[in-house]
C-alpha cells in the first residue's frame, strides 16, 4: 500500500518575512488538508502540541526539544503573542512532532538526544514504529554542528530497527548533500538519494519515489509565504 511521507520546519509558524502573529494552525492544516500518512513536523512551539490533533485529524506523538524558558506553556505563548515574528521560540520552547493517520497503528515510540553538553540548544531525534512499515524518524540538528548531530540521529535510528526492517528518517538536517560525511554513510546504509536541500526523508528498505519539494507557491495562504522552509515529500511502498 502506497504512503505519502511529508515532512516540514514550521519556523515557530511565522511567515515570511515574519509578521507579529503566527499561521501555526494555517500551516499544519495546509499539510495535512491532502490526508498524508505520515507528516513530521520540526520547530513546533511546546504549547501548539495540544493542538495538533484537532487541526490536522491525525494522531500525534510529540517530544519536547527544549522547554518554555519560563517554566509555564501559557505564559511562554501569551508573551509570544506579543510579536512572533521578534520573540520565535525565545519563550515558547520548541518541539518536533510526527502526525500519523488513523488507519496506521503506532508500536513502539522513542527519543533520544542528539546535542552534547557545550553543544547549544537541545536537539532531539524522535522514532515510532509503525505497524507493517518500519521505523520512522524525526529530526532537528543545529547548524554549527549538524553533521555530527546527524549521524547521532540517523545511527540512534537505524539501531532500532530490526533485521530486515525498513527505516525512514525525516527532518531538518541542516546539512546539504554534498556537504559533510554523513550523507555518504546513508549511502553505504543503501539509503535512497537525498533532496536538494537541508529538508530530506530518506529511505532503507522499501521503494520511494523521488523527494518532492515544495514551489512557494504551494505553501502560499493569503498571499503569504509560510516558514522559511519548504515541505519534502515521497511516496513509499
Amino acid at each position: 500500500m502506497p504512503l505519502l511521507i511529508r515532512t516540514w520546519n514550521l519556523f515557530h509558524g511565522n511567515a515570511v518575512p515574519p509578521e507579529r502573529r503566527a499561521y501555526l494552525e494555517e500551516m499544519v492544516r495546509l499539510a495535512t488538508a491532502d490526508a498524508p500518512d505520515v507528516l513530521c513536523l520540526q520547530e513546533v512551539p511546546v504549547w501548539a502540541l495540544a493542538h495538533l490533533e484537532s487541526w490536522s485529524g491525525m494522531s500525534s506523538i510529540g517530544t519536547i526539544a527544549a522547554r518554555p524558558r519560563l517554566g509555564s506553556v501559557r505564559l511562554g505563548k501569551a508573551i509570544t503573542d506579543l510579536h512572533h515574528g521578534r520573540l520565535r521560540s525565545a519563550f515558547t520552547g520548541q518541539a518536533n512532532a510526527m502526525l500519523v493517520a488513523p488507519a496506521l497503528r503506532v508500536v513502539d515510540t522513542w527519543t533520544s538526544t542528539v546535542s552534547r553538553r557545550g553543544e547549544g540548544e537541545r536537539r532531539v531525534c524522535q522514532a515510532i514504529r509503525l505497524d507493517g512499515v518500519g521505523i520512522v524518524g524525526n529530526l532537528h540538528v543545529t547548524t554549527a554542528l549538524a553533521d555530527r548531530q546527524f549521524l547521532r540521529a540517523v545511527t540512534f535510528v537505524e539501531e532500532l530497527a530490526g533485521p530486515d526492517e525498513a527505516v525512514v528518517v525525516c527532518g531538518d538536517t541542516n546539512v546539504l548533500p554534498d556537504a559533510g560525511g554523513t550523507y555518504g554513510q546513508l549511502r553505504e546504509w543503501r539509503f535512497s538519494e537525498p533532496a536538494p536541500g537541508i529538508d530530506q526523508i530518506l529511505v532503507r528498505g522499501l521503494s520511494s519515489t523521488q523527494p518532492v519539494v515544495w514551489p512557494e507557491d504551494r505553501r502560499r495562504v493569503g498571499g503569504r509565504l509560510l516558514s522559511d522552509h519548504a515541505p519534502v515529500e515521497l511516496t513509499v511502498e
